[in-house]
């Protein structure tokens, strides 16, 4: 194979791989509106609700909001939560959710993707369906 011929094939990876990359940084900034939006509008209320709902059967929970993320943590174990938050490396990034339950020494945790959907579309629904499947191991205790 003649060098120009390979040059001309390099370049035009170079240039594919720039546009790639573009590509990528607006998928990821929007997901990444889309996700404050969805925080903000659906998950973090929705968390306070199971809160609200769990201190009422006797289980006390917070609910706490660090940068990019949502908690609902056990007052008694702080290893004992549900979180949500956005999982960037994924293309497009999606909604991760994260649980762990303390184990006497140890910890188990599980992470799963919210659901296969747009961020835009994850609803209240989705997150308490979630997080109550998350709590079931961590109220079973």
């Amino acid at each position: 194979m003649d060098v120009p011929e390979v040059r001309r094939r390099v370049r035009a990876a170079i240039e594919q791989a720039r546009r790639d990359a573009a590509a990528r940084r607006e998928r990821t900034d929007a997901a990444s509106q889309a996700y404050l939006e969805f925080l903000t509008a659906r998950a973090v209320p929705a968390f306070g609700s199971l809160a609200a709902a769990l201190t009422a059967e006797g289980h006390a929970f917070k609910v706490f909001t660090p940068a990019g993320s949502v908690r609902l943590a056990s007052e008694r174990s702080p290893d004992d939560f549900v979180e949500l938050t956005l999982d960037g490396a994924e293309d497009p990034p999606q909604v991760l959710g994260r649980s762990s339950t303390g184990r006497g020494r140890r910890s188990v945790t599980r992470e799963q993707h919210l659901r296969a959907a747009s961020i835009a579309d994850l609803t209240d629904e989705d997150v308490v369906t979630f997080a109550i499947g998350e709590l079931v191991s961590i109220l079973e205790r």
